[in-house]
């Protein structure tokens, strides 16, 4: 079945309102995470009811077999405070047999990588409290400071959909995966095909704000992320502009009756 113009059509990112181009949105986006940095990990877990830890862990267990080689490079983008990072080394360390403690005792290196200098402050003492080797570098997702054809894995939770264009997001992502490699982007999808879509636009138009906002000191954030979502391209949008820019092999999987979908695809 052929796609239509409008399938294929490149995507740009979510802008804060009153945005006038890409440049500014990418800079009102990294002052909101700035600012809720302090209180981020705490947030997310309060606002997902700890369901994002298990989502987390779920991604990590799709990419086993890539985390367990030693000569592997994973680079986890727009990381914030290095949570998909940590359970993506948990991963590695463990090897192909999940939860025996045995397998590759080294298994990838892994990279994290964000825009908001706050966010990697945070990762970076967390990874020294648990004994982490995740390096974390302060980058743009859209200008990564990494060589073409550099990395086996991309992963991305939550974060994707804050880039200020889509396309050039996918395209970079692209750039420095080898070939053979994949990519997975775990986001929230088009509330309208969630099984429980009126109750969950619900919870994030008018209950999240209220929470986020009291308790980050930012209300302006927790408006923006309900937006971002519902401003998210759909499932189809998103698999099509994956295709166009040259990935294969596209699927996406649905969690916890749809509210998160994982977006997987390879280079060819």
């Amino acid at each position: 079945m052929s796609r239509t113009t409008e399938e294929i059509r490149p995507v740009p990112g979510t802008q804060p309102d009153g945005i006038r181009d890409e440049a500014e949105a990418a800079r009102r986006v990294r002052e909101m995470f700035t600012r809720i940095a302090p209180r981020y990990d705490f947030l997310n877990h309060i606002i997902s009811f700890r369901t994002d830890v298990i989502w987390r862990r779920r991604v990590a267990v799709r990419f086993a077999g890539i985390l367990a080689r030693p000569d592997a490079r994973v680079l986890d983008l727009c990381c914030g405070t290095g949570d998909l990072a940590f359970a993506l080394e948990r991963s590695a360390r463990r090897g192909p047999e999940q939860g025996t403690g045995h397998g590759n005792a080294g298994g990838a290196q892994i990279y994290g990588a964000d825009f908001a200098h706050p966010m990697l402050v945070r990762a970076r003492q967390k990874a020294a409290a648990m004994g982490s080797d995740a390096a974390f570098v302060e980058a743009d997702a859209m200008r990564l400071p990494l060589s073409d054809a550099s990395v086996d894995l991309v992963t991305s939770a939550f974060g994707f959909r804050n880039l200020a264009n889509y396309s050039r997001g996918l395209e970079e992502i692209y750039r420095v995966l080898r070939p053979g490699g994949e990519a997975g982007i775990l986001e929230f999808p088009d509330s309208r095909s969630v099984a429980l879509g009126g109750l969950y636009r619900f919870y994030f138009r008018h209950i999240l704000p209220v929470i986020g906002g009291a308790i980050s000191g930012s209300r302006e954030a927790y408006k923006y992320l309900p937006a971002s979502v519902d401003r998210f391209p759909s499932s189809e949008k998103m698999t099509a502009m994956m295709q166009e820019c040259g990935f294969q092999d596209v699927r996406i999987e649905q969690w916890t009756f749809g509210v998160v979908s994982l977006f997987r695809a390879r280079k060819a």
